[in-house]
């Protein structure tokens, strides 16, 4: 018999819970639930905060009533000894216990009179200032994480189209795959693409750009499965083509590979012609990557850094490469870009000729 003591000062009378402990803790992870689905959080997001609080509570193997600073200090502390997360994923980890707690502990839930009468005790919060991490600075990706120079990218597509020839030529079905997770590594970047935003584009999610007429039906890309903000739907937006050589991968792509995967409107189908999984394209990536010698810092999100270091260097406006990748801030777009040297030195060049131009063509001051 499941009891639900939300939003009642006590449990019913004469009414005695078989195993009140664990009864009491499912109760308070659905609540949790009903209370981010309220706030319109995806699900995946829901799922992933539920998935650390149950690792929290195996390892405790102590109930929301009974944790404390202590436990939290010896859960993190093993996390980083043993498993050595990051401190992205050290900071979500408290983030999420702290929202339980914050939940499990607030007055209006009621869950602080129900553990009270049943345990002797209740919830509090156990993740502070001095015993959590703390977000110092905008950007906390490690210092391995960069964008391609433009010689290790085309090294990369080579690499995907002999890999696509080699499959093919043995007449081995894994050619198609091949074939498409070379056009996602292309189009990831000529459009700066997250891996998300990758996986749901659809055949019509590009139109005409007027003013660009040499591009054909492929001038503007709609982005519809943007990154979105806190309880919000995906952000969407108009990417503008910018590479003349991508519409030919999609046209070659059109007509060679997508029509084999399947007959719906997915531009980059898995092998059941449904939407690709977003995990498919890593393996392959790594794997290129790794034959490449190329520097295990290079992800896939590089392609996009890539994108945005790339127009940068080749004299794109940077509000213009800001409203492309999508970014609220030109601070974030400032984050992403990973200048060269070479395009540090001719910038500076170009800055000193135009400085000795001009005193040169400065006329004498009139006595």
């Amino acid at each position: 018999m499941t009891v639900d003591f939300r939003g009642i000062a006590s449990p019913p009378p004469r009414i005695t819970l078989l195993h009140p402990e664990d009864q009491i803790v499912q109760e308070m992870l659905d609540g949790w639930r009903n209370q981010q689905l309220s706030r319109a959080l995806s699900f995946q997001t829901i799922a992933q905060r539920e998935q650390i609080i149950t690792r929290f509570l195996a390892f405790t193997n102590e109930h929301p009533w009974n944790w404390s600073p202590a436990l939290v200090d010896e859960f993190f502390g093993d996390l980083r000894s043993t498993s050595g997360v990051k401190q992205t994923t050290l900071r979500n980890y408290q983030n999420t216990l702290s929202l339980f707690c914050g939940y499990v502990s607030d007055p209006g839930y009621g869950w602080t009179r129900v553990c009270l009468e049943l345990f002797g005790t209740h919830p509090t919060q156990v993740c502070f200032e001095w015993n959590t991490a703390t977000h110092v600075q905008e950007a906390e990706a490690g210092p391995g994480k960069r964008a391609f120079t433009k010689v290790e990218l085309q090294s990369l597509f080579d690499r995907a189209d002999d890999e696509t020839i080699r499959i093919a030529r043995h007449n081995r079905k894994g050619w198609l795959p091949a074939f498409r997770d070379s056009v996602v590594f292309k189009i990831a970047y000529a459009y700066g693409l997250r891996r998300n935003e990758v996986r749901h584009l659809e055949t019509v999610d590009f139109t005409r750009n007027r003013h660009a007429r040499e591009l054909g039906s492929k001038g503007v890309f709609n982005v519809r499965h943007g990154k979105a903000m806190k309880g919000s739907a995906p952000k969407r937006r108009s990417v503008l083509t910018v590479f003349d050589w991508t519409p030919e991968i999609l046209d070659e792509w059109e007509e060679r590979g997508r029509t084999r995967m399947t007959d719906g409107h997915e531009l980059l189908p898995s092998e059941r012609g449904t939407l690709v999984a977003e995990a498919a394209f890593s393996p392959r990536f790594r794997r290129y990557r790794d034959e490449l010698a190329l520097s295990p810092g290079l992800d896939f999100h590089s392609l996009r850094r890539s994108y945005v270091t790339h127009l940068i260097e080749d004299g794109y406006d940077a509000l213009f490469v800001q409203r492309q990748v999508g970014h609220e801030y030109a601070s974030t777009t400032g984050l992403y870009t990973s200048v060269s040297s070479d395009y540090r030195t001719r910038t500076l060049r170009r800055v000193l000729d135009q400085t000795i131009t001009d005193a040169l063509n400065r006329k004498a001051p009139t006595p």
